[in-house]
């Protein structure tokens, strides 16, 4: 997992002016204009309309023009009232009473000539505005939903490409600052050299891998690795993320594809990298005739055709990062298109200690500082966790106004990761410390004694994270990868000694237990319809294990019959029962050291370090604990189960 350093920005191409906002203005500037321009015109003074009566009665009115709100008249010459308008005024207006239906028999009898307004017109900026508008209009909205929908400014820029180009070498990522992975640079080493030295292999008649497909779960580095691939060939990058091709007009990601390989082939070499790709390679084959999606389908198709179609594709080398490759296509992940598929795993304990390295490089460290033990108690952690790790321990630190970041630094740091953030706020009485403590020790007693469960390191009833009001801290020496059958059992005795230490101290349970309970209760299920670890059932799996590189997502059962089920359950239950009297009779045998060591909890709130190991190692196993880790089966004669209850 690298760290990013001296990162050069991608090479910007200009964007086009937008059409759609200039028309905008255009259209906005031209509407104004045609209401302000008739206002310049000669204003007429207003009279009452008696005194246009009066004066048609009187003959001085020549002509007038009525109008549904304004009457116009013009008054015959040297018949001006001076006291009333000026004299040099010929033309008035009034506004006229809608209910006086003699005006037009007065103006009969008087002579006065008058008819109605002739049809408004705009002029010349009117009758333009009646043919430019409407196109205007259109064009203007059109350009607008472009460049909110498409991604470019224009209709002409909709289909173009979105990749970030880096020039030669310029990611900024070597092959050296990418650590915890040597299987997977081993496998890309072999790219690098073809960029390098092409001839060489062309010289046999070797064909580079036209795509390699990189899988993992998040955070292992995979784009990282991308960005080194680049920076150690020095050349041409394009970056793009999966979900840039989909857009929702359908056509506009097969163009954005053709797009992309046009400006590839252009530069070749080059490598064209596509992040998360099962956002655009999701398989057809769940879509039905009417459930298609088919912008999707037409940009995957585009793709098909340009890593593997009619064409040749020479000089250009596809890489791809995916956690879900088993929801791709199955033509896109076939030979000749992506050939090689690398397994970006998790880091074992050498991986870790050197991720751990890369990202201490810019960190300050004490003499006290042990990254191999970090790597021992880091089981699991990905460079994304370790590159967090070694920032909250540095956070800790400058916190602390330490000149250097300690070990015990680090080992809160881990605590932080794996537990949450202490929650000294959370106040609890004592009767609920009471119970903390006896859970939590009730953990260590039973998991002190199970095999290949780890070295418990540390006990707290400091509340941490969402829900926990206490924790125990069980770390593995050594990295492992398979688990046997006694240990799954001791693991699941482990999980229920808290709930067993509640029922022997105050002969009764609280709700503390019940995120354990779950996962013992899924462990157990998992031995039986995945790992086939039942002598009833036999080997035969009943789930189908899916999603390799997320956590969290459940494994579909498959069909089985109410018979099957209901011996699944009864298997489950007989697994979880014995565990639970196992844990009981680790916890009665040990009652003694069980109350002992939480009354020592419960004055220091934390047990660590040797003291915690000088309790633990007074711990006694029960007679049939050897045989029921053994078996699975507890002796017939066993009864604490009930007399404890009792």
């Amino acid at each position: 997992m690298p760290v990013e350093t001296h990162n050069k920005p991608p090479i910007k191409t200009p964007k086009p002016r937008q059409l759609g906002g200039g028309l905008l203005v255009l259209f906005t500037v031209l509407l104004v204009l045609n209401f302000i321009l008739p206002g310049f015109g000669p204003r007429l003074p207003q009279v009452p309309y008696s005194d246009f009566v009066a004066k048609v009665e009187a003959n001085q009115v020549d002509r007038a023009i009525i109008g549904q709100e304004q009457i116009e008249f013009s008054v015959k010459p040297n018949t001006q009232d001076s006291q009333d308008q000026p004299a040099t005024a010929k033309v008035f207006k009034t506004t006229p009473v809608a209910l006086d239906l003699d005006l037009p028999k007065i103006l009969r009898d008087h002579n006065v000539e008058f008819a109605a307004p002739q049809p408004s017109s705009n002029g010349w900026i009117g009758t333009l505005l009646s043919w430019v508008v409407p196109p205007l209009i259109f064009f203007g909205i059109w350009g607008w939903i472009l460049n909110r929908q498409g991604g470019g400014p224009a209709s002409l820029t909709v289909g173009k490409s979105k990749a970030r180009i880096y020039s030669e070498g310029t990611t900024g990522v070597k092959f050296g600052d990418v650590a915890g992975v040597d299987e997977a640079k081993a496998e890309l080493q072999e790219i690098v050299d073809f960029l390098k030295n092409a001839d060489k292999y062309t010289r046999l008649g070797a064909k580079i891998p036209k795509g390699v497909l990189l899988v993992g779960s998040p955070g292992t580095g995979k784009t990282l690795l991308a960005k080194a691939v680049a920076g150690e060939a020095g050349v041409p990058f394009f970056s793009i993320s999966g979900s840039e091709f989909i857009e929702l007009f359908v056509g506009v990601g097969a163009s954005r594809v053709r797009d992309l390989f046009e400006q590839a082939k252009q530069q070749a070499p080059c490598i064209v990298f596509i992040d998360e790709l099962d956002a655009l390679g999701k398989s057809r084959a769940g879509n039905n005739m009417l459930g298609g999606n088919d912008e999707r389908e037409q940009t995957l198709n585009q793709l098909l055709t340009e890593m593997d179609g009619f064409e040749a594709n020479t000089g250009v080398i596809l890489l791809a990062a995916t956690n879900r490759p088993e929801v791709l296509d199955p033509a896109l992940r076939r030979p000749g298109r992506f050939d090689r598929q690398v397994v970006v795993d998790r880091p074992d304990k050498i991986g870790r200690e050197a991720i751990l390295k890369v990202h201490a490089r810019n960190v300050k460290l004490a003499d006290d500082v042990n990254l191999g033990l970090i790597a021992i108690r880091t089981p699991g952690f990905v460079g994304a966790d370790l590159a967090n790790l070694v920032n909250e321990a540095a956070l800790l630190a400058a916190r602390g106004n330490r000149p250097a970041v300690q070990m015990a630094d680090f080992n809160e740091a881990i605590e932080r990761v794996i537990a949450g953030l202490e929650k000294k706020s959370r106040v609890l009485n004592e009767m609920e410390k009471k119970i903390v403590a006896n859970h939590e020790v009730g953990h260590a007693i039973v998991g002190a004694l199970m095999p290949g469960a780890g070295k418990v390191e540390k006990i707290s009833i400091v509340p941490r994270g969402v829900g926990a009001l206490g924790y125990t801290l069980q770390l593995p020496e050594e990295d492992r990868f398979l688990m046997a059958e006694d240990e799954i059992r001791g693991r699941i005795a482990t999980l229920l000694g808290g709930r067993s230490a509640e029922e022997i101290i105050f002969n009764k349970v609280s709700t503390g237990a019940s995120d354990d309970i779950q996962k013992a209760t899924d462990l157990a299920e998992r031995s039986v319809t995945l790992y086939g670890m039942s002598d009833t059932l036999g080997p035969v799996a009943f789930e189908k294990a899916q999603q390799q590189f997320l956590d969290g997502y459940s494994s579909p059962r498959r069909t089985v019959s109410p018979k099957v089920t209901e011996q699944i359950d009864r298997e489950v239950k007989e697994i979880v029962d014995n565990a639970h009297h196992i844990a009981l009779a680790i916890l009665d045998k040990n009652r003694e050291l069980l109350e002992e060591t939480a009354r020592a909890l419960l004055d220091k709130e934390v047990l660590e370090g040797d003291a915690l190991r000088a309790q633990l190692n007074r711990a006694q196993a029960p007679a049939e604990m050897e045989s029921w880790l053994c078996t699975g089966k507890l002796p017939e004669e066993t009864h604490l189960m009930q007399t404890v209850l009792v």
